[in-house]
C-alpha cells in the first residue's frame, strides 16, 4: 500500500518505489491486518456531565485517546449541557483536534429543542461552517430533554435536512434516545406526519433493553441506521443497567436477515454516562471512551463469530455512507490515507495513522496532541 501526503495511492500485491530526494517511511505489516480508521461519530470532544453538579464536569478528550482507540475521524456533539458548554468552543475544539492530525465535524445543538446555533438558523450553519454536518444530540423519551412538541422535533429535522441538501452534506438529526417508554415513537410519528425520509433520522443509545433495540431494528426494517454505544466492559454495563452489548446487537440484526449496513457503533466518548433510579435520582457516573469500539468489534468476532469485514463495519464504512464521509471508510486508492493495523492473532491495535501521518506505533501513540506530555 502506498501513501502519498494524506491520500492512499496504491494498493498491489507488489510496489517497487524508488524516489530520489524524498523523505519515505516503510512501515512492516507482516502479522498484522490493514483495516480502514476508525469513525466515532458521537463523541463529547468537550466532556460532558454536570448531573451531579459542577464537579462531576468529564474532561475534554486529547489527541492521543482517540489515536491509541484507532479512531481517525471523529463526531462531536453536546449533550444535556448546552449552557456551561456551547457550540462556538466545541467547533474550536474540533478545529484545534483537525490541526493535529485527526479528521473531525460536529453536531450543532444539545439535548434541548429549538436548536442553539452558531448563525441564526440550522440551515445557515450547515451551510456556513464546514465542520457543521447536522444537529444533534437532540433527546426524546428522556427526563432533560426539554420536554418538546412533535412540530419542534419535526421542524429542526426538516431544516437540517434542508441545510444537508443546500450544502451537499449528510443533514442529519442525531438522536439522543433516553430511558423513556416513548422510546422511537417521536421518529415513527415524523416520519407518518412529515415528509422527512427516514434516512435523516440517527437515533443513538439504542442498546438499553431489548424493547428499544426492537423497535430500532424495526427502524432498520423501514430503511434506517440506528447506533449502539459501545462499551470498554459489555459484560459488567449489560450487569449494571441492562444495555445490550454491540456483538449481540449486531447478532440479532443479522439474525432478522437486515444488512449489516444498518447498525453503526459509537463511544460517547468522554461523555458523562448517568444511571438514575426508578424516580430519575442520580446514582452513579461513567465516563465513555473510543477504547469501546474496538472492544465491541472484537467481541463480534471471538464471541458471535461474526467475521471481521463484517463486525468493522459499524465503526467505518457504515459511518462513512451515512455521514457521506465519500473518501472515508474503505482502504481504496484514491481515499483517504487513514488505517489501522491489527494484530492478527488479538485483533489488538499496533499503528494508527492519519491523513498519512503515523499517529500510533507498537500500540503506543508518537503524535501528542499540543498540551499532552509524550
Amino acid at each position: 500500500m502506498l501513501l502519498i501526503n494524506d491520500k492512499i495511492i496504491a494498493i498491489e500485491d507488489h510496489l517497487d518505489v524508488s524516489i530520489t530526494g524524498v523523505d519515505m517511511e516503510e512501515m512492516d505489516g507482516h502479522g498484522k491486518i490493514a483495516v480502514p480508521g476508525f469513525i466515532d461519530s458521537h463523541f463529547h470532544l468537550l466532556g460532558g456531565g454536570g448531573e451531579n453538579g459542577f464537579h462531576n464536569r468529564t474532561p475534554e478528550v486529547q489527541l492521543s485517546q482517540l489515536t491509541t482507540a484507532g479512531v481517525t475521524t471523529v463526531v462531536g456533539v453536546l449533550g444535556t449541557d448546552s449552557v456551561g458548554r456551547d457550540d462556538m468552543a466545541l467547533l474550536s475544539k474540533v478545529r484545534g483536534l483537525e490541526t493535529e492530525g485527526i479528521s473531525t465535524y460536529m453536531y450543532v445543538g444539545s439535548y434541548r429543542l429549538p436548536v442553539n446555533t452558531i448563525t441564526d438558523s440550522v440551515i445557515k450553519d450547515i451551510m456556513a461552517i464546514d465542520k457543521v454536518i447536522g444537529i444533534g444530540e437532540i433527546a426524546i423519551a428522556d427526563h432533560r430533554n426539554g420536554a418538546p412538541t412533535l412540530a419542534e422535533f419535526s421542524h429542526a429535522a426538516a431544516d437540517a435536512r434542508v441545510g444537508g441538501l443546500l450544502a451537499g452534506k449528510a443533514g442529519v438529526t442525531n438522536i439522543h434516545v433516553g430511558p423513556g417508554k416513548a422510546r422511537l415513537s417521536f421518529i415513527r410519528q415524523a416520519l407518518e406526519e412529515t415528509d422527512i425520509p427516514v434516512s435523516n433520522f440517527y437515533p443513538t443509545h439504542c442498546e438499553r433493553d431489548q424493547e428499544l433495540l426492537d423497535e430500532a431494528i424495526a427502524f432498520a426494517k423501514a430503511g434506517g441506521i440506528f447506533d449502539i454505544t459501545g462499551s470498554e466492559n459489555p459484560d459488567q454495563t449489560y450487569e449494571l443497567d441492562g444495555s445490550i452489548p454491540f456483538r449481540q446487537c449486531l447478532k440479532q440484526v443479522i439474525d432478522e436477515g437486515l444488512a449489516p449496513d444498518c447498525i453503526t457503533m459509537t463511544s460517547d466518548g468522554q461523555g458523562s454516562l448517568p444511571i438514575f433510579d426508578e424516580n430519575n435520582n442520580f446514582v452513579q457516573m461513567g465516563v465513555g471512551s473510543s477504547k469501546s469500539l474496538l472492544v465491541g468489534v472484537q467481541e463480534s468476532v471471538q464471541k458471535e463469530n461474526i467475521p471481521l469485514e463484517i463486525a468493522l463495519r459499524a465503526i467505518t464504512s457504515t459511518p462513512a455512507k451515512l455521514l457521506k464521509f465519500s473518501n472515508k471508510g474503505h482502504l481504496q486508492a484514491g481515499f483517504d490515507a487513514d488505517l489501522v493495523l491489527l494484530d492478527e492473532k488479538d485483533l489488538s491495535i499496533d499503528s494508527a495513522i492519519a491523513k498519512g501521518e503515523t499517529m500510533v506505533q507498537n500500540g503506543q501513540a508518537v503524535k501528542w496532541g499540543t498540551f499532552e506530555k509524550s
